[in-house]
């Protein structure tokens, strides 16, 4: 399955998974139950792209905002930034098109949905979202966009 990033840019395929992606997911979830919550640090974007990193060997998207915002203002002002009116842009431009549809989303895709909206990782029925109390676990039927890690 292709995904066009840019205009004009090849299409280019879904990132494979690491051979131990399962476990992978799963050591993700427990460390960020016990991780305090972080604006720039361990939030729902930075903790959703470290975590397609580490399931893909793919390159640290969030680099690009890791370290540099300290609270929900500052986020907003970086994604302006890095040229972004908002979450789902940022996801559109880093991961390509999304699925056509929210339910084709598998175990350890990403997905943005939540109210605030948020970035988040499928864990089956439900998705995993880091949040100011915690590690949020939502229906999937709340989010709206879901990207093929």
């Amino acid at each position: 399955m292709g995904l066009n990033v840019y205009p004009g840019e090849p299409r280019r395929k879904a990132p494979l998974r690491v051979r131990n992606w399962e476990q992978v997911l799963a050591t993700a979830i427990t460390r960020a139950q016990a991780q305090p919550f972080a604006w720039g640090q361990h939030d729902c974007a930075t903790w959703a792209f470290d975590l397609h990193r580490d399931l893909t060997n793919g390159p640290d998207h969030a680099a690009l905002w890791r370290g540099r915002y300290r609270t929900r203002v500052g986020c907003g002002r970086v994604l302006r930034r890095l040229g972004w009116a908002g979450l789902e842009e940022g996801g559109r431009a880093l991961l390509g098109d999304p699925l056509a549809d929210v339910r084709l989303a598998q175990r350890g895709d990403l997905v943005l949905g939540g109210a605030p909206e948020a970035f988040g990782v499928v864990i089956g029925a439900k998705a995993a979202f880091v949040a100011p109390e915690g590690l949020v676990r939502l229906s999937l039927a709340s989010c709206r966009l879901a990207w093929r890690t």
